[in-house]
């Protein structure tokens, strides 16, 4: 199979390719994606499947008594949707240790640092799914925190990480 070139940067974004068929994964709920949600909206999202099928239920056993197997055609909603409640509810539990949207992004972003020695705001936003202003500004705040080496060169502004031997050539801005 031949990769276009928008098909490999979707990639690296975590996406899969436009047109692929993919099956779910395992941090999948009828096509949302659980992972990247906190746990108040997969108890929501969770109530929002379980709530309507149990009425369904009810409403098929005790007025259409008849067609009772259709509470195996619609049933089948029942056990990820109680999974995704469970899983809500020990997140909320929990408290607040899973990681934001930004930490997410961020760990993003020193990945990209770890893997490239040293980026602009330019390439940080073409290896990550940060924008250009988004990754601006998270390099100036790491390099004003004293987190990141910045280096100018050639006029252009360059983010690395420090160098363990202290070698790196410094400029202030």
């Amino acid at each position: 199979m031949d990769r276009r070139p928008d098909q490999e940067l979707e990639r690296r974004r975590g996406r899969p390719p436009r047109g692929s068929s993919h099956g779910s994964g395992p941090d999948e709920f009828f096509g949302l994606d659980v992972s990247k949600m906190s746990p108040k909206a997969q108890v929501t999202a969770s109530l929002a499947v379980l709530i309507p099928v149990a009425v369904a239920i009810v409403a098929v056993l005790a007025f259409f008594s008849s067609v009772w197997w259709l509470v195996f055609v619609f049933g089948w909603t029942i056990f990820p949707a109680f999974g995704l409640l469970v899983r809500g509810i020990a997140g909320l539990s929990e408290g607040t240790n899973e990681p934001s949207v930004a930490d997410g992004k961020e760990h993003e972003l020193l990945r990209a640092l770890r893997d490239h020695s040293e980026l602009t705001p330019t390439r940080a936003a073409m290896e990550t799914s940060l924008t250009v202003a988004e990754a601006d500004k998270m390099l100036k705040e790491l390099a004003e925190g004293g987190h990141l080496d910045v280096r100018v060169r050639g006029g252009g502004i360059f983010y690395a990480l420090w160098e363990p031997d202290g070698e790196g050539t410094e400029k202030e801005i």
